[in-house]
């Protein structure tokens, strides 16, 4: 099984450039964040035109997410469990038999005195209460998308950047901690333990071309899923787009035996 991971930032501006990367990856889930459009403005058409079933959660021209998959899924979940109020569009999920798969993009929380931080970390609580439940339903879980945290200094190209900024804070970092506590591996660490390598840069400065970026989208599978991580990549020529209008995202694509 083929999955990946894309914050496309904005779906009208990426469609051409979502599609084109579909026909060469082909992943058989793909999850996505950052659509910035309604569930009715979402381009199931198009996906459908690739062989591909979809379910959006987006209520606005801001936030919303996807996924994305060769097999119809069994069931769609929208929002957490709790049903927890003010929770904004930014988690769906569609479960495949015993496999649930979750598509996340993570508040960004903008500064550590800004009130969206506090909510980010309670957004955060939420993810994990909502993977203990789907845990402790039996179920294998693979969480994935923007998560907006760097969860190491080997994540950021210069941590002292980031000194009293977001996405670096112990806080933050703790949180993502919390999800590991319970079985869950980053895939992509696991694979590649040293290396430094990004998934997001800044248009701005020429971030990409110089290597200032960080590692903050993610893919977490469940210990089980995590043995059969054979093989993972980010795909920086997505991030390039020379025809195409690019996302300041690159995807993640991991592949499981």
């Amino acid at each position: 099984m083929r999955m990946a991971t894309w914050n496309v930032n904005s779906i009208r501006a990426r469609i051409d450039r979502v599609k084109e990367w579909i026909s060469y990856a082909g992943p058989d889930i793909i999850c996505l964040q950052e659509t910035k459009v309604k569930d009715e403005d979402f381009p199931y058409g198009d996906f459908e035109a690739l062989g591909y079933f979809g379910c959006h959660f987006g209520v606005s021209q801001w936030n919303g997410v996807a996924v994305l998959s060769k097999m119809q899924a069994d069931s769609i979940q929208v929002g957490f469990s709790s049903k927890w109020q003010g929770q904004e569009a930014r988690m769906v999920a569609a479960t495949f038999g015993e496999l649930w798969v979750a598509s996340v993009y993570v508040p960004n929380g903008r500064s550590l005195d800004d009130p969206h931080y506090q909510f980010k970390l309670s957004w955060l609580e939420e993810l994990r209460a909502e993977v203990s439940h789907q845990r402790a339903m039996g179920r294998s879980v693979i969480v994935a998308g923007d998560f907006n945290v760097a969860p190491t200094d080997l994540d950021v190209w210069d941590p002292r950047t980031f000194l009293g900024a977001t996405h670096v804070s112990e806080p933050e970092r703790e949180a993502i901690r919390s999800l590991e506590s319970l079985g869950m591996i980053d895939i992509f660490r696991k694979l590649y333990p040293t290396q430094r390598i990004y998934t997001w840069w800044d248009f701005r400065q020429g971030a990409f071309h110089k290597g200032q970026g960080l590692r903050i989208d993610l893919v977490f599978a469940d210990t089980e899923l995590a043995e059969r991580a054979s093989w993972g990549i980010v795909d920086r020529e997505a991030r390039k787009a020379t025809e195409f209008k690019p996302s300041d995202h690159a995807p993640v694509i991991i592949d499981f035996s």
